[in-house]
C-alpha cells in the first residue's frame, strides 16, 4: 500500500513539472534536413518552421541578418539560431511566419561579384617604363587572393649525419601578392586593399653566401569605388632606385 501510495505521489510531481510540454504543430521542414531544435513556443497554436539561410557565408552577416529579423518580427514570436546550421527557427503564427518569409528573402539575396582590375605602373623619374594588370573576382564579405611571382629557396639548416650532409630548405614567395575584399554599404561598394611587392636584391645577407636578401614594399588600404571608374591608391616607392610603382583599381560587376 504505501508502494503504491509512493508511486503515485512521484507520478503527481512529474506531471506537474516543467519536464513534460505539449509540442508545437510543426510544419514540414526541407528534405534531408533535420530541425535544429524547436523553439519554446509561446501558444500551442504556434507553429514550428525553419529557414535556412543560402546566400550567407560568414558568421557575421549571419548574426546581423537574425538581429535584423527580430527587431522586425513581432515581440511574441520566439526564435532560435544555429549557427553551424546557418539555420533560423521560429514558432509562430501563419501570418507571422509568412511575414518572417518575406523578410529572410528580401535579406538573404544572391549577391554580385565583381571583378577587381589593379594597375601597378612602374615609373622612373618621369618615363613611365610599363604597366601591368592583374584582375580577380571578389564576392561581397569574402576575401580574394592573387599572387605571381616565383618561390625562393632558403637554407635553413643543415644535418650531419656521419658527413653525409643534408640541407634543410624552406621557399618565400616572390613577387605580387593582392588580398582584396568588397562590401556593399550605403556609401557605395567599399574595397579593402593589401598590396606586397617583393623581389630579391643582388646583396647577400652575410649569414650564409647562398642565403637571398628579400625586399618588400606593402600598402593597405581602404577605398570606395564607382563601377567603372579607375581610382588611384597610391604609390610604393622602390628602395635605393629611383624608381617607383602607381597602383590604381577598378571595379566592374560580373554579369
Amino acid at each position: 500500500m504505501n508502494s503504491h501510495r509512493l508511486f503515485m505521489a512521484f507520478a503527481n510531481l512529474l506531471i506537474g513539472s516543467s519536464i513534460f510540454c505539449i509540442p508545437a504543430i510543426a510544419q514540414p521542414v526541407q528534405p534531408e534536413q533535420k530541425a535544429p531544435r524547436v523553439a519554446q513556443c509561446a501558444s500551442t497554436a504556434d507553429n514550428v518552421h525553419v529557414f535556412y539561410l543560402r546566400n550567407v557565408t560568414q558568421q557575421m552577416e549571419a548574426n546581423e541578418l537574425y538581429t535584423a529579423l527580430r527587431q522586425l518580427l513581432p515581440p511574441e514570436v520566439k526564435s532560435f539560431f544555429v549557427p553551424n546550421q546557418l539555420a533560423i527557427e521560429i514558432c509562430a503564427q501563419p501570418d507571422q511566419i509568412a511575414l518572417a518569409q518575406k523578410i529572410v528573402n528580401d535579406l538573404d539575396r544572391a549577391k554580385s561579384n565583381y571583378r577587381v582590375t589593379y594597375t601597378v605602373v612602374e615609373i622612373q623619374g618621369a618615363k613611365r617604363l610599363g604597366a601591368h594588370q592583374y584582375s580577380l573576382i571578389v564576392t561581397p564579405g569574402q576575401e580574394s587572393t592573387l599572387k605571381q611571382g616565383s618561390r625562393v629557396p632558403i637554407v635553413t639548416g643543415r644535418l650531419d649525419a656521419a658527413q653525409n650532409q643534408q640541407t634543410q630548405m624552406s621557399y618565400v614567395d616572390i613577387g605580387m601578392n593582392f588580398q582584396a575584399t568588397i562590401d556593399a554599404t550605403a556609401a557605395g561598394i567599399r574595397l579593402r586593399t593589401a598590396v606586397e611587392q617583393s623581389s630579391v636584391v643582388e646583396e647577400k645577407s652575410g649569414v650564409a653566401s647562398q642565403d637571398p636578401v628579400i625586399r618588400q614594399t606593402t600598402f593597405k588600404g581602404t577605398s570606395y569605388l564607382v563601377a567603372g571608374k579607375t581610382l588611384k591608391l597610391g604609390t610604393l616607392d622602390l628602395p635605393d632606385t629611383d624608381r617607383h610603382l602607381e597602383l590604381e583599381v577598378a571595379m566592374e560587376p560580373v554579369p
